[in-house]
């Protein structure tokens, strides 16, 4: 059986900032071209898509910042806690629209950080199941200092990408963890944070994300 892998801190900063450029480049991306559309095609019907694509995906980009911000991000000094509203706002700006719902069955308490991040990384994990689109519903676990949480993903095809349960143990089979593997890796170490676990499952067609 795999050992646990332990990562530099220093690997362990950059493969998460690369986690977080691969996510923006697309919407920034995608602001560029709508600019330079507009620089050389000065037809209006041209340049109003252009301002529509740029628009969106400025609003986009922005989602994902302020997501990250609080899911990555240091967001205040040691030992600070996050507003569990703020955790469902930044949730709902990236995660809801047209194709994905979300419930968030949390009450609104000030909770420390790295059990919002952790939190927050396990919305990631759970919208990762669904890609079409579906239901995203969010349930605590225990209460107070030992709280825990259950995301529940259910959507088309939903499944549980086979390299994530291994990488949120901590153990990949290939002793591998790059800007890809990332983000679940860095979630089991959240919970271990915590004092938890997370495991994520198919549980009659739900893919559940839950803590123990």
């Amino acid at each position: 059986m795999s050992g646990p892998i332990v990562l530099e801190g220093l690997d362990l900063a950059a493969l998460l900032c690369s986690r977080v450029c691969h996510d923006l480049i697309s919407p920034v991306g995608a602001i560029m071209n709508g600019l330079e559309v507009m620089e050389e095609d000065k037809d209006e019907e041209t340049s109003r898509f252009a301002l529509d694509l740029i628009k969106k995906s400025a609003r986009t980009a922005s989602a994902k910042l302020q997501f990250c911000r609080l899911a990555f991000g240091a967001a205040g000094s040691v030992g600070a806690q996050i507003d569990t509203g703020d955790a469902e706002k930044v949730t709902r700006g990236l995660m809801e629209d047209e194709k994905t719902k979300l419930s968030w069955n949390l009450p609104r308490v000030l909770m420390a950080k790295n059990r919002v991040k952790l939190l927050l990384n396990m919305m990631l994990l759970a919208a990762q199941a669904i890609p079409r689109g579906g239901q995203l519903t969010v349930d605590s676990i225990g209460e107070g200092e030992a709280i825990g949480f259950r995301v529940a993903a259910t959507g088309f095809n939903a499944k549980v990408p086979q390299a994530i349960p291994p990488l949120l143990a901590g153990s990949p089979p290939d002793h591998a963890v790059d800007a890809h593997a990332i983000q679940p890796f860095y979630t089991g170490l959240l919970a271990k944070n915590c004092g938890l676990a997370v495991d994520m499952a198919l549980e009659d067609g739900t893919v559940v994300v839950a803590t123990r």
